[in-house]
């Protein structure tokens, strides 16, 4: 019998990098068993998994300039057109994913809220310095990161909300390759230097990816389109 046009995917791929190494540095759990893993995306990617039967993919992370171009609008169109079940999560993922959802592209996260919620919220958000190899050692912060530690710190009263917005505001212009922890530290100053060994718990992109893993919405979605 040949599976339903909606029948469980059979092949399930995932792009991810960095959020997933940092993750495991930070021991999340991350349950992987059920995907191909493959590296970050970049343009042309998803056009070369369409010689495949239709299966689902997540896209986590993903390149951006110009050596490696962000993967496409059109190619993950495609990929939907095509059958392909798509998500996007926690960095490239939940920008595309904020784009295209109403052309079919799943998004789940708060990462992702923070996209769909704010038009202006940028993609340098999420962006961050990382070695081109596994385990993609990383060199800076995802301001998503630093916004939400920074917010920790005054709901904790230990930072002044004036001096949040001023921190933000120092660090929204600069290249996101120089938002580096020594660059933090010495912004904070030493008398909040605990907080520096705290950074690890605000990292909402590799908590998006375990959440999700976790969750598996795409049961869920699968399990709607056939009843």
């Amino acid at each position: 019998m040949q599976p339903g046009p909606h029948a469980t995917p059979q092949r399930r791929y995932i792009f991810v990098g960095p959020t997933l190494h940092r993750g495991l540095a930070a021991k999340l759990r991350f349950e992987l068993d059920d995907f191909v893993v493959l590296p970050p995306a970049k343009r042309g990617d998803m056009q070369r998994l369409l010689g495949s039967p239709p299966g689902m993919v997540v896209i986590v992370d993903g390149y951006f300039h110009l050596h490696n171009l962000a993967v496409g609008h059109a190619e993950l169109r495609h990929a939907i057109e095509a059958g392909w079940q798509v998500w996007g999560v926690s960095s490239m993922g939940a920008i595309r994913a904020a784009e295209m959802r109403e052309l079919g592209m799943r998004g789940f996260g708060r990462v992702y809220q923070h996209y769909v919620d704010d038009p202006t919220f940028r993609d340098d958000e999420v962006a961050l310095l990382h070695e081109p190899e596994p385990p993609y050692r990383t060199f800076s912060e995802p301001l998503v990161h630093v916004r939400a530690w920074l917010a920790a710190m005054v709901e904790a009263h230990a930072l002044p909300a004036d001096r949040w917005a001023e921190l933000i505001e120092t660090l929204m212009p600069m290249w996101f390759g120089e938002r580096t922890p020594a660059l933090l530290a010495s912004l904070v100053g030493p008398e909040l230097a605990g907080w520096m060994d705290r950074l690890d718990e605000f990292q909402l992109k590799s908590r998006d990816l375990a959440e999700f893993l976790d969750a598996r919405p795409w049961l869920g979605t699968i399990e709607a389109t056939e009843a």
